[in-house]
């Protein structure tokens, strides 16, 4: 006699039904629940913010933080601001934290869980890296020009230590950025005065080999005493021709005075021909000499007034760095957490939860798709 065959209960049909979505979804759920509700270990952030201020022109330009934050004269800089926002994510930030703070020895603590503790016990600066990025996050903040840290470890002391080491690479870096810019400052303004010395000497040489090659301290004096000098004897060649026709009225053309007259005029007349040639022709012509001079008096002008400004634009340079300054300033300290934040076990869970049902939800669109064409 057979045995009737047994109905499948409501409770089989139902499982039977949802095998899929309980398979897909509500396993994984139950298994991420489990991870992060029983055996995740907490995480504990310490946030620390700062904002990096330079100097300013004037304190209108200010916001209203940045007043409150102290002092007329300087205002957030944004650019220096990102700057340090992006060497804190940065390997170069590990290197120098890991100088003062043992991140794999924080990051691989006892009370930690094998799935978000550092896996590697000597992991590479790279890997390093990678992993420090995840529990190290840097935020800017465009309105007010701040710079929000985390830093997530599993112990209260250690986000705090890691978050004061992080600080003080920043004030590091950012030293060295305002130290880097008055450095440049003043280099470009030494230079400039180093560059209008040379000028100043090479004119100064110029001038002085004209003088010992041409013999004149002052051609322009020396011309004009010689054109003074041809002008006397001008003039006493005049009053010689005079005379020489007044005694020409009255006395005999052989008269020994008429001759001496004569003589004089023809000495003058010789004198101030050869004074004009000299003047006028050769090497040492004044029109070439005069040139030559004017030239290199107008070239040690020039060069006198550039050592002039260079030396005022140093003089403001130093004025300029001695207020250039870039320095970061700390809004909040990093503080012991009292709880743990991380991980935040109904948000990961719902998270999941939802992610699965839509996948699920797609996947069974596409499956009853292909159902409907193969029918």
């Amino acid at each position: 006699m057979s045995v009737p065959a047994r109905r499948p209960s409501a409770l089989a049909k139902t499982l039977r039904k949802w095998r899929g979505f309980l398979l897909a979804v509500i396993l994984p759920t139950l298994l991420a629940a489990v991870y992060f509700y029983g055996i995740a270990a907490g995480q504990y952030v310490s946030e620390a913010r700062f904002l990096v201020r330079g100097s300013s022109s004037g304190g209108s330009s200010m916001g209203a933080l940045g007043a409150a934050l102290g002092g007329a004269g300087f205002k957030p800089v944004s650019e220096e601001a990102m700057a340090v926002r992006d060497y804190v994510n940065s390997e170069d930030a590990v290197r120098e934290v890991r100088k003062s703070v043992n991140l794999v020895e924080i990051w691989r603590r006892p009370e930690a869980d094998h799935l978000a503790r550092l896996w590697v016990p000597n992991p590479s600066i790279e890997m390093l890296t990678r992993y420090y990025r995840m529990m190290v996050t840097s935020e800017f903040d465009t309105e007010s020009s701040t710079v929000t840290l985390h830093i997530r470890s599993f112990r209260p002391e250690d986000s705090q230590a890691v978050a004061e080491a992080l600080l003080r690479a920043s004030e590091n870096l950012v030293n060295g950025l305002s130290e880097r810019q008055r450095g440049n400052t003043m280099q470009d303004a030494q230079r400039e005065v180093e560059i209008a010395e040379r000028r100043v000497a090479s004119a100064m040489e110029a001038l002085t080999t004209f003088r010992q090659e041409g013999r004149a301290l002052d051609p322009t004096s020396e011309a004009t005493a010689n054109m003074t000098t041809v002008t006397q004897m001008e003039a006493a060649l005049a009053q010689a021709r005079a005379e020489l026709r007044e005694k020409s009225g009255f006395m005999r053309t052989d008269n020994p005075q008429v001759a001496v007259v004569r003589n004089r005029i023809s000495a003058l007349e010789g004198q101030i021909a050869n004074e004009r040639q000299r003047l006028t022709h050769g090497t040492q012509a004044a029109p070439t000499q005069l040139a030559g001079y004017e030239r290199l008096m107008l070239e040690r002008e020039f060069a006198d007034k550039q050592l002039a400004s260079a030396v005022g634009s140093l003089e403001s340079a130093r004025i300029d760095v001695a207020r250039q300054q870039l320095y970061l300033a700390r809004i909040t300290q990093p503080q012991l957490a009292e709880t743990a934040l991380y991980p935040k076990a109904a948000y990961a869970v719902g998270s999941i939860f939802a992610v699965l049902c839509v996948v699920y939800g797609i996947a069974s669109l596409i499956f009853a798709g292909f159902r409907e064409h193969a029918a």
